[in-house]
């Protein structure tokens, strides 16, 4: 089977809005890929601010930024299909939102981009909300792109992404069905730390929008201090299945640094450090003293070379090597993996397993919207 889909993503980070149009072949259970065309719509500064001063909102206004920003995302498919000259050839379009609230201990989460509103402006059938259904069945929502990473990079055991927070999956099976998932040790990920969303909100105060190659950041020098106090958070000796809110990195990790009165660059060094440190303590159950492992990193971090080079150093300890892939992977994985799970929704097979967030069992998660008249 061959399915036309175009994947939306929208990162903690604030940098933009990801859009993939990916054509899949599934044969016999084993799935291929190829990103036709891509691209990132960068927010204009009145969507930054709303995005992220959204949980301050009240009810009415929320809702109403839901509806906006849906319709928002259906004009930039819009757009995005006259681009390419996409016309009649896409069959689902795939909207992971942009995450707001994400309470998993309260049963709760929510994405704003409002699925009837995207399909209104599309005309095609969309699928949005992908985590909710993990959630209500006791499950973290997060990470969601684990069983994307299985079918689609089945060379690889081992992904970390760096957007606006860390998170890294770990696939110790190579089985390419999405429907053969009962072992619940197949697939283990979870949210490592802030990252991007907290370089970035260090990187503004030398009005720079993100700190380029890292350059501000090899610049400085580690504070000790603050480092220890970073990784004695209690949430990194916390077991998995665990996740992160982005008020995690805007509200506890930021002031934090900020409390040191640093430097930007002193302050970017060691939030760098303290990433790289917490991505070590995550592999280091999985060192091996024969054989060394791969690690895929994607995402925007992928491109911050002191950032990658720091964690390349550290992960040489326990016998792990950096693997950067083609561009369009890097910067587009999420989107990409974003349009494999609603294609998975729309042939009703699971999108998220419980071994990866803890819920009671395997789920099919997605709210379909059908834009196109019957």
């Amino acid at each position: 089977m061959v399915y036309n889909v175009i994947g939306l993503m929208s990162g903690s980070s604030l940098d933009g809005l990801d859009i993939a149009f990916v054509e899949f072949t599934e044969t016999a259970g084993k799935w291929s890929y190829e990103i036709k065309c891509a691209a990132c719509i960068e927010y204009e500064n009145e969507w930054i601010e709303q995005l992220k001063n959204a949980i301050h909102f009240s009810a009415r206004d929320y809702q109403l930024l839901h509806t906006d920003y849906g319709r928002y995302l259906g004009e930039k498919v819009n757009e995005f299909t006259e681009r390419f000259q996409l016309q009649h050839k896409i069959s689902l379009i795939a909207s992971h939102g942009h995450t707001t609230f994400h309470f998993p201990e309260k049963k709760m989460t929510h994405q704003l981009g409002d699925g009837a509103a995207i399909a209104a402006e599309i005309q095609l059938p969309v699928v949005t909300d992908l985590r909710s259904i993990d959630i209500a069945l006791g499950g973290q929502g997060a990470p969601i792109v684990p069983l994307g990473e299985k079918l689609l990079f089945p060379d690889y055991h081992y992904f970390l992404n760096i957007g606006g927070i860390a998170n890294i999956s770990i696939n110790n099976q190579q089985t390419n069905n999405a429907d053969s998932s009962s072992d619940k040790n197949e697939i283990i990920a979870f949210d490592i730390c802030a990252a991007n969303r907290v370089l970035n909100m260090l990187s503004l105060e030398k009005n720079k929008s993100y700190d380029e190659d890292g350059k501000m950041a090899s610049s400085g020098k580690i504070n000790e201090a603050l480092l220890e106090k970073l990784n004695s958070l209690e949430y990194f000796s916390l077991p998995h299945p665990k996740s992160l809110a982005n008020s995690f990195g805007t509200d506890i990790i930021f002031p934090l640094i900020k409390s040191f009165n640093l430097t930007t660059e002193d302050s970017l060094a060691t939030y760098v450090e303290h990433i790289s440190i917490q991505i070590k303590h995550a592999l280091q159950s999985y060192f091996s003293k024969t054989d060394v492992q791969q690690l895929m990193i994607t995402g925007g971090g992928a491109f911050n070379e002191f950032l990658v080079e720091r964690i390349s150093s550290h992960l040489q300890e326990i016998n792990f090597e950096v693997v950067i892939p083609a561009d369009d992977v890097v910067t587009y994985k999420e989107a990409l993996i974003m349009a494999l799970l609603g294609t998975l929704r729309w042939r009703e097979q699971y999108t998220v397993l419980s071994s990866v967030t803890g819920a009671k069992r395997n789920s099919i998660g997605g709210a379909l919207w059908l834009g196109t008249e019957a």
